[in-house]
């Protein structure tokens, strides 16, 4: 089985931000730019994030600044510094608070709209930037206390730490790993479809989260043999993607089936099959459908069925 490269960047990757970590602790730059006229703020809602243009197919971010910015920051809420933007700095701030954030707004600014819907839609350096914002937020938002003595946390270094004011434990922003991988046998690859899909005919690459003690090939080969009974030889890695739904990083692998006969696992898998090239390519006319277009599992099999 030969190495299949990526063929374009994944969505939500190719950040235009600076994180600039030797800022984070600056007391003095944080405090001036959260007051800033030039500094930008990504507002997230209840985990959805402020855009325009949605309604039209032509989806773009809404960063704030000035009073705007100002009005979201009294809601407040958590906040975070992301990093500097050709310079400007950009802050993440929550206002789920507010029981309906576009009153404190201007008119004209957009609609709190859930990022997965238009990601594929946004340029890309909005997305990731977008995607940034939410996954902090929903860290800051859900990790309040302390999961070693269950005191309360404050935030330290412009947000991104969590400091426990019980046992002074530090606590940083989580990312889970995730395998996602195409099995190939062949002239075949194999999908499945998941009692999770909200698409009732989408079938899609395996995935499954890496357990400690646990290289990602293992993974590979174990989330696969568990939930469709195929063993799995060499495992070829193909790009990653950031997920912050709310706090994975997708690992994309072409991993290589050694056998062919399915044994679903139930709870994990209403249906998996093996699917042609040409099944693939024919898909709408066969009655099935695909991932959508801004995920790596979509990617991994547009880039098999190139190879």
């Amino acid at each position: 089985m030969l190495s299949i490269p990526a063929s374009r960047p994944n969505a939500y990757t190719g950040s235009p931000l600076d994180r600039a970590g030797e800022k984070r602790d600056d007391a003095d730059f944080v405090a001036a730019a959260l007051t800033h006229p030039d500094t930008l703020f990504a507002p997230v809602w209840r985990a959805r994030s402020l855009m325009k243009g949605v309604a039209d197919g032509h989806p773009e971010a809404v960063l704030l600044t000035g009073g705007a910015a100002e009005a979201v920051r009294m809601a407040d809420g958590p906040w975070a510094f992301l990093g500097l933007w050709e310079g400007r700095p950009v802050f993440a701030v929550d206002c789920s608070h507010a029981d309906d954030p576009l009153p404190l707004l201007p008119d004209g600014m957009g609609a709190f709209t859930d990022l997965r819907q238009v990601a594929g839609l946004l340029p890309p350096g909005e997305a990731s930037v977008l995607a940034h914002a939410r996954g902090m937020m929903h860290w800051r938002t859900k990790h309040r206390f302390c999961g070693i003595c269950g005191s309360r946390c404050e935030p330290r270094s412009a947000g991104n730490v969590m400091v426990c004011q019980g046992c002074g434990a530090q606590h940083f922003p989580r990312t889970d790993p995730a395998v996602i991988m195409l099995v190939i046998r062949g002239d075949s690859c194999l999908l499945g479809h998941s009692h999770r899909f909200p698409n009732v005919t989408m079938y899609s690459t395996l995935a499954g989260f890496v357990e400690p003690g646990e290289s990602l090939e293992e993974a590979v080969r174990r989330e696969v043999k568990e939930e469709a009974g195929i063993d799995v030889g060499r495992v070829l890695y193909h790009s990653s993607q950031p997920w912050p739904f709310p706090s994975s990083i997708m690992l994309g692998f072409h991993a290589e089936g050694l056998s062919e006969e399915i044994h679903i696992q139930p709870e994990e898998l209403k249906d998996a099959r093996w699917f042609s090239k040409d099944q693939i390519r024919n898909h709408q006319t066969l009655g099935f459908s695909l991932p959508r277009a801004d995920s790596i599992a979509r990617r991994l099999i547009e880039d098999w069925l190139a190879s």
